[in-house]
């Protein structure tokens, strides 16, 4: 009987087998045991169905081109209107509070008036 499925570590004969797992493709010449553990399964592929799949798989693809870019369109728009979304209400709800800063001194405040005040007060002590 004709087995397609082989597990690793099985002794097979010659012809090419593809883990689908990892992508790894093993070449066997002659009898030879297949590389790794029990957990490992290998699929031998005639070449000519190989080739035969080829063109099947290319006409699928072009068949799903079209609904593949709607797709990408829709989720591209959906992720920037919810990304949007999200980053104004992370604005809004962020907290000024900050458990390890000590404002002993007081805040430090941007204000230009009381700046423009210090220094001309300190322009008029000097003189």
């Amino acid at each position: 009987m004709l087995r397609i499925k082989h597990k690793g570590g099985e002794k097979v004969s010659k012809g090419n087998y593809w883990n689908i797992t990892n992508g790894q493709r093993v070449i066997v010449r002659s009898e030879e045991t297949l590389p790794g553990g029990s957990n490992a399964t290998y699929y031998k592929a005639n070449p000519l169905i190989v080739l035969a799949a080829g063109p099947v798989l290319g006409l699928l693809y072009a068949a799903f081109l079209p609904f593949i870019g709607i797709a990408m369109v829709m989720q591209l728009l959906l992720t920037k209107l919810f990304a949007l979304g999200v980053d104004e209400m992370a604005k809004v709800s962020t907290f000024n509070w900050s458990p390890a800063a000590s404002f002993l001194a007081g805040r430090k405040h941007k204000n230009k008036k009381a700046e423009a005040e210090k220094t001309e007060e300190k322009k008029e002590t000097k003189t």
